[in-house]
């Protein structure tokens, strides 16, 4: 998968001090990563988990991390029997960074993965490398390996058990009766406008939209409430300027609140 730099990148460069390289920087000094078994589920998969820990207010980013954030990126090509990677993602938290929303984990990331083996009879190596960034006063990519075979026999892991239960809730947990999206051209792209008729999540509610296609970049969205509604609306742009069709089906539209996270998968039409 390709990182495209947003537009707002220099927003964020301008606002913080984005170091580089960062070996350099002793990032080995502010994180560390590890693998951590959850042994083999019911239905023949390896439950495991990447764990980053992080220096005190140090934070890292979530998968749509914001105008002020730096994706996370996985690359699994160097592991042993592994045919899909499923990633959990816990519900991140917003945070305000010199003016910017990002949105991401501060102090832990415990990152469940599901892993189906190519051969359920032979042992799965997880090995690959992630990269990602911290940010403080100061902004560091990094890019950190990991290197782990895991543990059939390995118990249930409350860290892990800990992390999942901070998953979103789904669409139909969270009472969702229904979604829709209208989309209108825009001088550099188009716009949706998603409607979202669901009980309130708590407090400021902040609506993610992420469009499915990683050729794609969405802008901060803007939230309103009105009644039983969630109004969100944000540009979506192709990267390369080039026109492009927008599926309904494959946005994803995350709602973040006080009292808890909604994942909504696809809209339809409005």
């Amino acid at each position: 998968m390709k990182t495209l730099w947003k537009p707002a990148a220099a927003a964020m460069i301008a606002g913080l001090s984005l170091t580089a390289p960062a070996g350099a920087q002793g990032l080995d000094q502010l994180v560390q990563l590890e693998v951590l078994d959850g042994g083999k589920t019911a239905n023949g998969t390896y439950q495991g988990a990447l764990r980053l820990t992080l220096k005190d207010g140090w934070k890292t980013y979530w998968r749509a991390p914001g105008d002020a954030g730096i994706p996370p990126h996985f690359d699994w090509s160097g592991s042993g029997n592994v045919g899909d990677v499923s990633i959990t993602w816990p519900a991140p938290h917003v945070f305000d960074q010199n003016g910017l929303r990002s949105i991401g984990y501060e102090d832990q990331l415990v990152l469940p993965v599901e892993i189906t083996p190519k051969n359920p009879a032979k042992p799965v190596r997880l090995r690959g490398q992630m990269d990602f960034g911290v940010c403080k006063d100061v902004c560091i990519p990094g890019q950190l390996g990991f290197d782990h075979t895991l543990n059939a026999q390995a118990g249930r892991n409350p860290t892990i058990a800990a992390a999942l239960a901070q998953r979103p809730f789904s669409a139909s947990e969270a009472g969702v009766a229904g979604a829709s999206c209208h989309l209108s051209p825009t001088q550099d792209g188009m716009q949706i406008e998603a409607r979202i008729t669901m009980p309130p999540a708590g407090g400021t509610e902040v609506a993610v939209i992420e469009p499915g296609n990683p050729a794609l970049w969405a802008s901060q969205s803007q939230a309103e409430r009105h009644g039983d509604t969630l109004i969100a609306r944000t540009e979506v742009i192709n990267a390369s300027g080039a026109p492009f069709a927008l599926d309904r089906s494959e946005v994803r539209i995350t709602v973040l609140g006080a009292s808890h996270a909604v994942d909504i998968h696809g809209c339809s039409a409005g």
